[in-house]
């Protein structure tokens, strides 16, 4: 709730008629103004400009159509574009998205910087490029060129090859050179493996996806799963994004618990082990759709982060984004 919802409707100040013998009467005038500074700070406060750093922008309607979501899944398989994103997100004041490439055609990650150079909105592009790739090098530095490339996304089975790759490794490093990162998607057991890899590329940020991808019962996370989190979290250049989570109940649309307690116990373990500035918000919109609202997916983590003090909500929605991606704002 606001402290103008709190306080009721203030009137505009082109409805106020109170004389200015009145005012210095009642020596209100300071009061007022004082009021005033208080009622924008607290609005500010409540409108805190978000970064989704997770969604997904496609168009099966091109030429070449689109190699992901398939054609029969009725959910996702239509245009998925910035402006009904924007339009949606309205009420929750997200100012910029992360979008990140699911394609593994190359040319769709320039398909997507393109479409960042005509929506601001978008203030990074997440690419997908294959480190196993000889041109690999050649590709990232002709990306890289493009102000809105901020990373690449792979997935635990290519990162696990591209440690156990002298060359591979080099390639990720190449990442750190040009002040980009690295997203990785993969299950519970990925954790443990961003653990070495972060050792391995100590100037690398890496961005957890989906908090590992851990199937959520309501209950205290496995110890496994806690296990390789702790490891990857006690580097410092490691991030989590809190993404979906409704997903991670295997429940559909209209089924999935929308009471943050249900969530509560791998919130807690998150926090335990990130704190404050390595947690970051992500929707993972539309794909978010087949369990939850975006309404529903927002509210939950906002009054989590929201619960924890003042400012970190802030640091939940937008600053720990702008650390792991360094976005263009």
């Amino acid at each position: 709730m606001t402290k103008q919802q709190r306080l009721g409707p203030i009137a505009p100040a082109s409805n106020l008629t109170i004389s200015r013998r009145a005012l210095l009467q009642a020596g209100a005038a300071g009061a007022l103004t004082t009021l005033a500074g208080a009622g924008a700070q607290a609005d500010q406060a409540d409108a805190i400009s978000a970064i989704d750093a997770h969604t997904h922008f496609y168009d099966p309607t091109r030429p070449q159509g689109v190699p992901w979501p398939d054609k029969r899944n009725e959910l996702l398989y239509r245009p998925v574009l910035p402006e009904e994103f924007k339009r949606l997100t309205r009420p929750q004041h997200i100012g910029g998205t992360v979008v990140v490439e699911a394609s593994p055609w190359v040319e769709d990650n320039q398909w997507l910087l393109d479409l960042a150079e005509r929506e601001p909105f978008l203030v990074g592009v997440v690419g997908r490029l294959d480190p196993a790739d000889e041109q690999f090098p050649n590709l990232l530095r002709r990306f890289a060129r493009q102000r809105r490339f901020r990373g690449i996304r792979i997935s635990h089975d290519a990162l696990n090859k591209a440690l156990e790759q002298p060359s591979q490794q080099k390639n990720l490093a190449l990442l750190a050179e040009h002040d980009l990162e690295l997203d990785v998607n993969g299950g519970p057991q990925m954790s443990a493996d961003v653990a070495r890899a972060a050792q391995a590329l100590p100037e690398l940020r890496i961005v957890i996806n989906h908090c590992a991808n851990l199937p959520l019962d309501g209950r205290a996370p496995p110890d496994e799963w806690r296990r390789g989190m702790q490891a990857a979290a006690k580097r410092e250049q490691v991030y989590c994004k809190v993404s979906a989570l409704a997903e991670a109940t295997r429940k559909p649309l209209g089924e999935a618990p929308t009471d943050l307690e249900f969530y509560r116990p791998v919130l807690d373990a998150l926090w335990e082990m990130f704190g404050a500035d390595r947690l970051i918000y992500g929707s993972n919109w539309p794909v978010s759709n087949r369990a939850a609202t975006y309404a529903d997916v927002y509210a939950i983590v906002h009054a989590y982060f929201e619960s924890r003090g003042p400012g970190i909500l802030k640091k939940f929605l937008r600053d720990n984004a702008l650390a792991a991606y360094k976005p263009l704002v």
